[in-house]
């Protein structure tokens, strides 16, 4: 239900901005249409609100719709459907159905599919890797820019955190990008 409510409010804050450029620019006469009628730059103004990412870096419509696909989605160890997964399910559905790449099934061995990347190097697509209270890989989300990761969290599902969170700041491990010999061509 939130999710309908924040995706109308949005969309009608949209077309309302859209309506307002569009009337501003032909009082003004100016030819070049505004912006929001493109459908790729509502989609990326929309996942911009909604993730709380720069729009700058919502160019990956299709992950940004997978991901808003399975917000709420609830915890459940090992689980890898609508009705409850885990983060490592969620980080390889996303790969299977976005970046049309098979992913291994638990964090540690998705970690080794990696090149280990640091934190200022992530790039959106990235894979995120926490130790927490372990001293081996216990979590993984993707990274969807602005220093944000989408993942399924054990209290509260799949969700959107930010890295700089007291929390994730404490337990992150490493980024990791897939090597390019484990991708499908």
């Amino acid at each position: 239900m939130k999710k309908i409510l924040i995706f109308t409010l949005l969309l009608v804050s949209t077309m309302l901005t859209g309506k307002a450029q569009s009337s501003k620019s032909t009082s003004s006469n100016s030819a070049p249409k505004t912006e929001t009628s493109d459908p790729d730059n509502l989609a990326s103004q929309f996942f911009s609100q909604v993730m709380g990412v720069a729009i700058s870096a919502t160019s990956n419509t299709k992950m940004y719709q997978f991901v808003y696909d399975w917000l709420g989605t609830p915890y459940r160890l090992g689980g890898n459907t609508k009705k409850g997964i885990d983060c490592s399910g969620f980080a390889k559905a996303m790969y299977d159905k976005v970046f049309n790449t098979s992913i291994l099934r638990s964090s540690r061995d998705i970690f080794s599919m990696t090149d280990p990347l640091s934190k200022d190097e992530l790039k959106v697509g990235d894979l995120v890797f926490f130790k927490i209270k372990s001293r081996s890989i216990t979590h993984v989300g993707v990274y969807v820019g602005d220093n944000r990761f989408a993942h399924a969290s054990s209290s509260r599902g799949v969700m959107i955190s930010d890295l700089d969170e007291p929390y994730y700041k404490r337990y992150f491990y490493k980024g990791g990008r897939i090597i390019e010999d484990f991708k499908e061509e």
